[in-house]
């Protein structure tokens, strides 16, 4: 009987290549093979420390149709890694469905410790970090009117991850469903070099990023509503 491989979950860097940990570059040298988000963004990963590996890409738009593949690769004993083009696979980024199949199909997963955008946000906020709610990506339609009267309640910081393109619309919705006066923070472009941490109330930041349009990857730290209300 053939012995089951495992499946590896493994960070890279969401900026600066240096946060990448010993023990994920290892498992990348080791792995029969590397499912990538984005094949492209991962070779300029692989070959910064000149790691020559085949690559299977795996993302929102196929990974339906290649569980399948990648669990039969796992029955046949391979070592596969899977990472995601910055930070934690399957926080925000591909890596659930997958997951759910191996649980499903007793296949051992495993994930390694590393970057993620979301705890350096909360821990350099400034906010309330003993109890937090990360909501990911907010619809960007259908429902994202719903989901900020959810949250308008909401007693724990919150974290969101945010388009450049969407960061004054969100921060615009913030003021108007939790209180212009409620505080806030902007993590832009975190460990990279033009990393940029701002911090002041809802309607501060939005009249700061109304003035100054960023680029870059973006996190929201949220604080939550007190007990006396906004």
């Amino acid at each position: 009987m053939t012995k089951q491989g495992k499946l590896i979950l493994v960070p890279t860097p969401i900026g600066n290549l240096e946060d990448i940990t010993l023990r994920a570059l290892t498992v990348l040298k080791e792995a029969d093979l590397i499912l990538a988000e984005d094949t492209r963004v991962s070779s300029k990963l692989l070959n910064h420390f000149s790691i020559e590996k085949k690559m299977f890409p795996h993302h929102k738009f196929n990974e339906h149709k290649t569980i399948n593949t990648i669990i039969s690769k796992l029955q046949q004993g391979n070592l596969l890694a899977l990472i995601s083009d910055a930070g934690t696979p399957g926080i925000s980024d591909p890596g659930f469905l997958l997951v759910r199949a191996c649980v499903e199909n007793e296949i051992e997963v495993e994930c390694l410790p590393g970057p993620s955008a979301l705890i350096p946000a909360l821990a350099v906020s400034g906010l309330p970090t003993e109890r937090f709610v990360f909501e990911g990506f907010l619809p960007q339609k259908k429902g994202r009117q719903t989901r900020l009267s959810q949250l308008a309640q909401e007693s724990r910081t919150m974290v969101f991850y945010e388009s450049p393109f969407r960061l004054v619309k969100s921060l615009t919705q913030f003021a108007e469903f939790y209180g212009i006066e409620r505080r806030a923070c902007v993590c832009r472009e975190l460990s990279k070099m033009f990393e940029e941490i701002k911090r002041g109330t809802l309607h501060e930041l939005q009249k700061y990023y109304t003035e100054n349009p960023p680029k870059g990857e973006i996190v929201i730290v949220v604080e939550g509503v007190s007990k006396k209300g906004k």
